[in-house]
This record gives structure tokens, sequence and C-alpha cells, in this order.
């Protein structure tokens, strides 16, 4: 007798928290462990199917694809597709059971026509089994009837076999061996598996705690480490033994010959292509060819400059020719029909996404917005008959719109030809370690603590964590808890914990999807498949993606605001790519909200490099990347005339030259092969492609064809030889010249949108970070500093978001914390149907009852929305609990109300400070004032400087509010602080070295202002402070007692000023001194050694010297 072939049930952690086993590691263990067959069979989903198919494949180990049917609560079978009829009805049964999940059906009716066992062995399982619980309960007649039943409805096309095991009881499996013989139906061998190894038992047990949202017995957790279990993946000779010493051979037999049974070989096509539903008598790319003409027509007709239309017209039907050639025309005649479906419909749709934005076609059928012959852009980089592959066109669209997109799509073909991507979310560092706390007892501060220790790097597992942080290794040594709960932690991490919907993707198929891939009920009544974004494409489904972009939902209603506050209708692609107020704008790195180039980085490039035009800028998306990025300094020096620019040969300059010699973009390899070593373009990807993925059989075979090319067209072996090398280095770098220019179309355009109306990209920049105290108020800074007028929450004239009263910014009342949504729509619906609120009683006689409460009334009134009403905030609040008591005693009578309304005791108006603290509580941020603006005085004596006045590597004095704090230890055990830091114009880190924290260190709190002494530097590519002295902002203040402004005007003689400066000295004191020069409107803090005495006699010589109108003492104030 040989070696049982397989383990016919096996649960991995694609049964999403129901098992530890990772698919590569048990077709690894397998292998070692005697296995050359091995089934998958997750409860309920197949979700793995595909990835443990190809695994087995590459091991050569039969795969035996499955599932673990849940029929009914506590009650399951085992299914196994025997050939490929099997494989696709498993998928359709798995479907049918996702369906009735999602409607809260628990229970399968296996006589449901939508099921067929054809092609399934179908096995009565030992756990979660209707049979053995009817065995055991000694109910032999239901047990027999219920055989009888199944083999009826499973033997019509499939085959049913009962499962026992060798664990179980002798009693128990001669019971249930007598009813199979009785029915004629084989017993067979059935294990389960949920690990890997006896000894993960404490990992599945935690794993099932965390699903079901509970923790472990006190027993279970002191016995964890010497938990072993039995559903393994037993060694095959072990399991042999095991069956052979229970006497239990026959079963064991039974089972390999249900393995020797299957015979499933899946084969996939590369594509599954569906059709455009056409006109009548007509062909795909004939319609297409049609739509084609009539779009270059138009795009032709609206260009400013002359072209030559003979070369658009040779372009596009070189194009048409490879699309017909390649079979694809009903790919692109589906995308335009989503884009026009977006254009009908003013959905924006961003200018190009990848190398799409290469297409002539995608530009003429309006999918795309980037002219390819304007730009030098490739159509083969997109669509290479030398490269057989599927065009791959993604759609960005407005985030708010998406749905919109993909509800069209999902009606025009049908539910089960339409779907969207699953995708899974996994274990990831911190999010174990919280789930295995709760599971062990954990309270919320000690798992805070957990999370603390973990370095705050994107995508650190706990391997690397461990490694870096002697804080972590320390911690986790301290206890044999914690050692418990990081072991586990580590183990459980990386598993798939639970599914969600892919951001962009989405399948179609003519065919019903159910027949290729498993579904499942997504949002909205669209699909979900079970398969991954991977594996969609590998079984030859067409993928589209939709992309949801913040930046064009910004960019629409920019438009909108710019229609409703400017009173213009701006059309988004005629705006001019050479604006030179936008190119300023660039230069400046004034980018805020500018797609691809917010981050203070990419700013600091663009200071250094000035651009001048659209090329520039377009490169700088490029090279800002790694990779690309250690050619900056060189693109930049050469722009400047700070380094030669030198091309690898003369011939090329015209493809280099817009980059300073500087091989930037994937395109201009393509075109050095072609212009140098005569490639075709279509053979020059190929060597694009094969560069970018260091294939290096294919290099030196390209290499010889680009040298033998190059020698026929005259150029010498050294210089072919040379320029092979130069690409080679710099095409692993290059970055696709289509995406750069249309991703930096759309920056240039939202860019434009902010130089020219600036509220109105800010209000609909603001509505995108509703809720983000932190963004809300930096862009309010920048806002305010490009004198835009803001105004807080109004009853009157809030609308839910931000919005425009003419070019001024309004507040939205959705901006006001603690509100609930309900209540804003109420007081926005009573305003629309019944007019402005005329007092504060208007506005609550008006209110349903149900929101006459205090708590959001107050919210109100100290967000400052009711400001606009005759009383100040603190008599509002002081009187409200008696103004409410007459609302709801004189309920909806006008008249009851006037006659019982109460006179309003005033009060004196809330200082600065509670304003400020209240403002900060209820919107987040401070509108009345800034805490810095409080020391006015003292920024004049120390003549402080500005963050956006920042440069780097200079030294610097600021104010600054410190909101944000992190305080560690370095590795002498020193503690040193990470502070982040503002003032009214905007925020900046600043770094506290152990040499000044120690003389701060009692002092340093949050909400607090700070007189910050230090250096700027820009090493991580934004500058930041280095601070040499950190005091107390209200210690320094009393020592201000008041500043000296002096005017000048025209007519003050310049022998005169000799004079004023050797009084100023003479009347030396430590008052500051602000000279106003009123000819050149100018005013600066003069040097310390003019600063004055505060005196009478100082006072009166000045007002001697340049008039009484010209002197003013101004005492420092509150």
């Amino acid at each position: 007798m040989g070696s049982l072939a397989s383990f016919l049930q096996v649960i991995s952690s694609y049964s999403l928290l129901q098992g530890t086993i990772r698919i590569t590691d048990l077709v690894q263990k397998a292998k070692e462990r005697g296995y050359d067959a091995l089934a998958l069979t997750d409860i309920n989903v197949m979700y793995g199917a595909l990835t443990f198919y190809r695994e087995c494949q590459a091991a050569k180990i039969k795969p035996i694809l499955g599932l673990t049917l849940e029929t009914a609560p506590h009650e399951s079978l085992v299914l196994l597709a025997e050939n490929e009829t099997g494989y696709h009805n498993l998928m359709k049964i798995s479907t049918r059971k996702q369906e009735l999940l999602a409607q809260k059906i628990t229970t399968v009716d296996l006589s449901d026509a939508a099921i067929s066992f054809a092609g399934l062995l179908v096995i009565t399982p030992v756990f979660q089994s209707k049979l053995v619980r009817l065995v055991s309960d000694g109910a032999q007649q239901d047990a027999h009837k219920f055989i009888t039943e199944m083999k009826t409805v499973v033997s019509k096309q499939g085959k049913l076999a009962i499962g026992v095991n060798a664990q179980m009881s002798t009693v128990l499996f001669e019971s249930i061996l007598q009813c199979a013989n009785k029915a004629k139906v084989t017993a067979v061998a059935l294990d389960q598996v949920r690990y890997l190894d006896k000894e993960d038992l404490f990992e599945l047990k935690t794993l099932t705690a965390i699903k079901a949202g509970t923790q472990l017995e006190r027993e279970q957790l002191q016995s964890a480490n010497n938990a072993v279990g039995k559903r393994w993946l037993i060694p095959s000779e072990q399991l042999r033994l095991t069956y052979q010493k229970q006497e239990r051979t026959q079963v064991f037999e039974n089972a390999t010959k249900l393995v020797d049974q299957v015979k499933l070989k899946l084969e996939f096509p590369k594509i599954r292509l569906p059709h455009f539903k056409l006109p009548a008598h007509i062909t795909a790319s004939e319609y297409l060819r049609q739509l084609c003409l009539a779009g270059l027509k138009k795009r032709l007709a609206v260009k400013k400059e002359p072209v030559q239309a003979q070369l658009y017209r040779a372009r596009l039907e070189h194009e048409l020719q490879i699309i017909q050639r390649m079979g694809f025309a009903d790919y692109f005649l589906i995308v335009w029909d989503v884009t026009n479906f977006a254009h009908r419909n003013q959905i924006i749709i961003g200018p190009g996404r990848g190398s799409a934005a290469g297409s002539l076609v995608s530009y003429t059928l309006a999918i795309t917005d980037v002219d390819p012959l304007q730009y030098h852009l490739l159509f083969e980089r997109f669509l290479n008959e030398e490269r057989a592959q599927m065009p791959d066109i993604d759609l960005d669209i407005p985030d708010n719109r998406r749905q919109e997109v993909i509800a069209y799509v999902h009606e025009k073909y049908g539910a089960h030809h339409m779907a969207q991507i699953i995708t899974f979310g996994t274990l990831g560092a911190k999010q174990v370690l919280r789930d295995v706390g709760r599971v062990l007892g954990l309270n919320q501060f000690e798992m805070n603590e957990w999370s603390r220790l973990i370095p705050r790097e994107p995508g650190i597992s706990l391997r690397q964590a461990y490694s870096s942080s002697e804080r972590l290794r320390t911690y986790v040594k301290q206890s044999e808890r914690n050692l418990l709960l990081f072991k586990t932690a580590y183990k459980l991490e990386g598993l798939p914990r639970h599914f969600s919907i892919h951001a962009a993707g989405i399948v179609l198929c003519d065919t019903d999807l159910t027949e290729i891939v498993p579904l499942q009920p997504g949002n909205d009544g669209v699909l979900l498949t079970q398969f991954a974004k991977d594996d969609v494409e590998r079984i030859g489904l067409l993928k589209i993606d939709f992309l949801g972009l913040r930046n064009l939902s910004i960019l629409a209603q920019t438009l909108a605001f710019i229609k409703k506050g400017y009173g213009q209708a701006i059309s988004i692609r005629q705006l001019p790519l050479a604006d030179a107020a936008t190119l300023a704008l660039f230069q400046r790195g004034d980018t805020t909200g500018v797609f691809q180039f917010e981050s203070a980085g990419i700013r600091n490039v663009l200071r250094r490099l000035h651009p001048t035009s659209f090329e520039d800028i377009a490169a700088v998306n490029a090279l800002f990347r790694p990779g690309p990025m250690q050619n900056i300094d060189h693109f930049i020096a050469r722009k400047h005339g700070q380094e030669p620019v030198i091309y690898p040969a003369e011939s090329l300059k015209a493809i280099l030259q817009n980059t300073y010699g500087v091989l930037v973009y994937q395109e201009q390899v393509m075109q050095v092969a072609s212009v140098m070593g005569g490639f075709s373009l279509g053979q020059a990807d190929l060597l694009r492609r094969a560069m970018s993925k260091k294939k290096g059989d294919v290099i030196l075979q390209m290499k010889k064809r680009f040298i033998s090319g190059a020698l026929q067209k005259g150029y010498t072996l050294k210089t072919a030889a040379q320029v092979y090398d130069y690409i080679e280095k710099f095409a692993n770098y290059g970055f696709n010249r289509s995406h750069a220019v249309a991703y930096s179309k759309m920056a240039f355009q939202l860019a434009y949108l902010k130089c020219h109306f600036p509220a109105a990209f800010f209000a609909a920049l603001l509505n995108t970070v509703v809720g983000d105290s932190l963004k809300t108020s930096n862009y309010l800074i920048e806002a305010r500093q490009q004198h835009i007028p803001v105004h807080g929450p109004d009853l009157n004239e809030s609308n839910y978001y931000f919005s425009l009263k003419g070019k001024e910014l309004v507040f939205g009342l959705g901006n006001i914390k603690t509100l609930r949504r309900d209540f804003i729509k109420h007081i926005l619906d009573a305003r629309r149907q019944q007019g402005r609120f005329h007092s504060f009683q208007d506005f609550l006689q008006r209110l349903d009852n149900k929101f006459l409460k205090e708590g959001p009334l107050k919210a109100l009134i100290l967000a400052g929305a009711c400001d606009s009403f005759q009383q100040n905030r603190a008599t509002l609040l002081q009187n409200l609990s008696k103004v409410l008591s007459n609302v709801t005693l004189s309920g909806n009578n006008a008249v009851l109300f006037a006659a019982l309304a109460p006179k309003y005791e005033n009060f004196q108006e809330l200082s600065l400070d509670e304003r400020l603290v209240n403002e900060k509580k209820y919107l987040g941020l401070y509108l009345s004032a800034h805490p810095v603006e409080e020391y006015k005085q003292l920024a004049v004596q120390e003549n402080i400087d500005l963050v956006t006045q920042l440069k780097a590597q200079t030294n610097c004095k600021l104010l600054l509010y410190f909101k944000k704090m992190k305080v560690i230890r370095t590795k002498k055990g020193d503690q040193m602080a990470f502070v982040t830091g503002e003032d009214q114009t905007g925020t900046v880190e600043v770094t506290i070295f152990p040499n000044v924290f120690r003389k701060i260190a009692a002092e340093l709190a949050l909400n607090q202002v700070y007189l910050v002494v230090g250096k700027t530097e820009s090493e991580t590519r934004s500058i930041q402070i280095i601070a040499n002295q950190v005091s107390l902002a209200k210690k320094l203040k009393g020592r201000v007692k008041g500043t000296f402004y002096l005017r000048l005007d025209p007519k003050f003689p310049e022998t005169k000023r000799k004079q004023l400066l050797e009084l100023l000295l003479q009347h030396h004191g430590e008052t500051p001194v602000v000279l106003y020069e009123t000819a050149q409107a100018k005013k600066w803090v003069l040097d310390r050694q003019y600063w004055l005495a505060e005196s009478e006699e100082t006072s009166a010589a000045l007002r001697a010297m340049i008039g009484k109108e010209n002197v003013v003492f101004q005492n420092e104030k509150r």
C-alpha cells in the first residue's frame, strides 16, 4: 500500500480568520512531507484557488480544488472538482452561497436549480457534519435516510463519499461505515487540516477569537506554549501508519483512489474581450474609424496654431490598422462609451493616465486630452504588435462621481457581466498587535503602548520593528504575557483579515461571469469577483481601472465656484499651458493643492529649477521619483548653464534637447534606438522593456542589433557602443512620458485656476479636507496670504461645506464639530424655505423641537455662527436656557412667543482667549486671531521671521505655537523632541536636541507659544529648524513695554537722516524702534543699537526733529 496521495480537506487563511495556513507554505510543506497531491477546501469561498493551483503545479503536486460548503448552521459538505465541469460548478455554488449569506440565509437547499453537482466529488465531513451528529445521537435510521437523500441529490451527476478519520472512536467509525455500506456509498479517509504544525493550535484559537470578538480563557493562556493540536499537516507516511494501526486501511486506500479520479486541468484564454453593441450593418473596426475621423475633425478645428492635418491622418490610420489587426476595436469602443457617458453628464475625465495618452485614437475619441503629436508621444509605448499584450486604458474620475460611472457600466452590461474586483486587508504590524492584545485581555492603555513601540515607517513588519527598536525588544522580554503576545502576533502577521473592494478595477465579459470566476455581492448591487486583480487578469478577463481622484473633484468644484463667484464659465481644455502667471506659481513652489506637486521636496525642486515651460514641469514630474531623482541636480545645472549640455551624438539633439541632454523618458530610449539603431518603434519598445526589467540576455542580443543598425546608418563603432551604454545606464530610470505629460497637464490646469481664481480654488480644496483640522488650518493660512477674505460659519450665509460669497470664503456649518448632519440639513432647509433668520429667537422658533438642545446650540454660538445677530457670544450663551424655555412654552404660536419673549440680559463679550479656545474646540482652528498674534510687540523686539519666509541654511528666529510634539530618547538615553509649530503664516518642523531640551523641558507643553532661535536646514527635502534656543513667550512678554513708531515722509531731508541716527544713539535704551518710510511704503525694525529709552525726554526730542504727528509710542496691549 502506498502513502496517502492527499489531504482532502484543507482550510487556509483565505477562509478569513478561520485558518492560519499560507498557501505558499502549505505547498512547500506538503512537498517536504511526502504528498504528491493536495486539496484546498476553504469555507464557502475560493479566494485562494488559483494561487494554490499555480503553486502546486510549480511544485509538481497534483492540485485538487474544492470547497467546504456550510449547508446549515454547524453542518457542511466537502466538494472537490473532479474535472473542469466540476470546477465551474464549484464557482457557481460558492457564488450562490455568498448571495444567500448576503440575504442572511444560512441554509443551502441542495435541490436548488442553481446548484449542480456535475463533475464534483461530494464528501460528508467529520467536523461540522450532520451525519456524524445523527450517528453520535444514535439516530441510525435518520442517518441512513440522510445518506440516501444525499445520494439521490448528488449521484445524478456527481459522486458521493462518506468521510471518516483515524481519530474517531471505534463505535462511531463502525456505525458510520455500516450506514455507508447499507447505502452502497464509499467511505474515505478525510482529515481536516487547519494549521501546518501541531504547535500552531494556539495561533488558530487566537485567530478564531479575533473573528468572534472574544477573549481567551485563562486556562487557554496558561497552556498556550504547550498546546498541541491534531488538525495539522501530518507527514504522509506517519498518516498512513496511523490508519494502519487503527485497522482502517481500506478507507485510506479509498481516499487515494478518489484522488486518482481527479483529472482537472485549467486552461485560460489570453483575453476574453467583450463585444461592443454596434449599430446595424457595421463592424467594430468601421465604427471605430467613423468615430475617430469625426473626433479628429473636431480636435483640429479648435487648434489655435496651424497644424499639418495630413500628419494626423497618417498617424490615425497607422494606429487604426494596428488596432484592427490585434482585434482591439471593441475594447476602444467600450472605453469610448464610458468616457462619452461621463462627458454627456458633465463628469470631468482626467487628461490621460499611463501610456494611453500616447494614442491619437484615444485623443480623437476624447478618452484622453493630450495631443500625442504635439508632445511627441509614441503609440508603440502603449500598443505594440511585437508585444502581444492587452492595451491598458485607465480612467481618472472625480472621486465624488466615480460611483455614477460604475452604475452606468453595471446597467449597460448587466449584473453577471460586470463586476468589481476583490482585494484583501491583511494583519499589519500594529493591527495584529491590537487584535492579539484584545484576545489576550489587554486594556486600551496597554494596546496603545504596543502601538507606540512600533516605529512609524510605512509597511514596517514586526521582524523589522524588533530588529530596529531596542525599546520594543526590551518590552517583549519584560513578561511572559508580552512574549506570548508578540510571538503570536509575529506568526499571524500578514494573514488576510478581511476583504474589500479594489480602489479602481472592474471586469467586463460577454459570458456570464459565474462561468469564469466565483462572485459575491459587493456594494450598490454590483457583484465582486472572488479572485484578486492579478488572478482576474490571468484568467483573461478584461480589466478597466476607474480611479477616483480627489484632485479632479477639486477641479470640477473649482469650475463650479468660478461660475458662481466670478461669473465666468471656464473651458478646462482650452487653458493655455504657457501662461506666465501660472509658470511663476510653479517657480515659487506655490503648489499646495496642485496634483503631484504638493510635497515639500518637489516644491523645493521647482524653486531650484525655476521652470520656464510646460516641458520643464513635465520633466520635474518624471524626475521626482526614486531612481530618476539622481538626475535632478544635473538637469537643474544644465538648465541654468552651470553644466554643459552634452549629447551622446549630435543626431540625438532633437530627441534630448527638451531635457538638456538628460535621458528622462522611456520614449526617448525608444526614439534613440529608432534613430540610431534602426529599430522599428515596436522593437525599440521591446528594448526599453528588457532594460527596465534588466533582462541581461535580451539586452546583450539587442546591443548587437543596435550596433549593427548604427553601423549601417554610418555611425562609428565607438559612437554606437557609447550611445548604447548611455541608454542602458539611464533606461532603468526613464519614466513614461505619456503619463508625465498627461498628469502635468492636470497639475497645470489646477495651478492655473489657483493662480487666476484663488478663492474658488481654495473653496474647492478646503471641501476635500472637511474634518481634517490640520490641513484646513494650513490651507486657510495660505488663502489669507493671498488676501482672500475668510468668514467664519454664519447661520444666514453658510452652506453645508465651504462656499463663496462673491470672491470671499465662507465656512460651512459642516465644519463645526459635534453638529449632526441632520441638524445642519434642517437649518439649511428652514432657511431655503422661509428665508434668512432675523434673530436668534427667530432661528430657534423655526427649529424642530428635537433640535432644541443646548449642546448643539452652544456649538453654533461658540463657533461664531450666530455673530451676525445683535447679541454677542457671551450674551447668547448666558440667556440660552431661558430663551429655550420660551420657545418650548410658546410652541409654534408666534403671538405667544412674542408675548413670552424674555429681555436679554447683556454680558461683556468673551475674552479673546476664551473665543480662541472654543474656536479651536469646535472648528479645529483659530478664526478670531492666532495665538502668536498676542505677542506682536515681542515679535517686533526680536525681529521675528515668518514661517513662509524661511530659506534653507539660514539663521532664524520665530514665534511658534506648538501643536504636536514627540519626545524620544537617544541611544545614550537623553531626551529630545520633534515639534510641529505654527505661526499665522504656516507650519514648520522643529528638532530640539538634548542640550536644548534639558533647558526648556520643564516648560515644554502643547498649545503654548515659544520663541525659537535656530537654523534652517533642508536635508529631508523640506525646510525644518534645528533649535539652538527655546523660550516660553509669555515669560518674555513681560519684558516688552512698548514700541516707538517713527514715520518719515518724502519731504524729510537726507541731511537730517544722519542727525536722526545720532539722536537715537544719544537716547539708547531697550525699546524697539520701527521706521516707516511713506515714499516706499516700507517699514522695518532698526538694529538694537538704535533702540530707545522710554521717557518723555526721548519723545520730546523725536517730536522736535521729525514732527509730533510722525512719532507714536505704543504700549504692549493684550
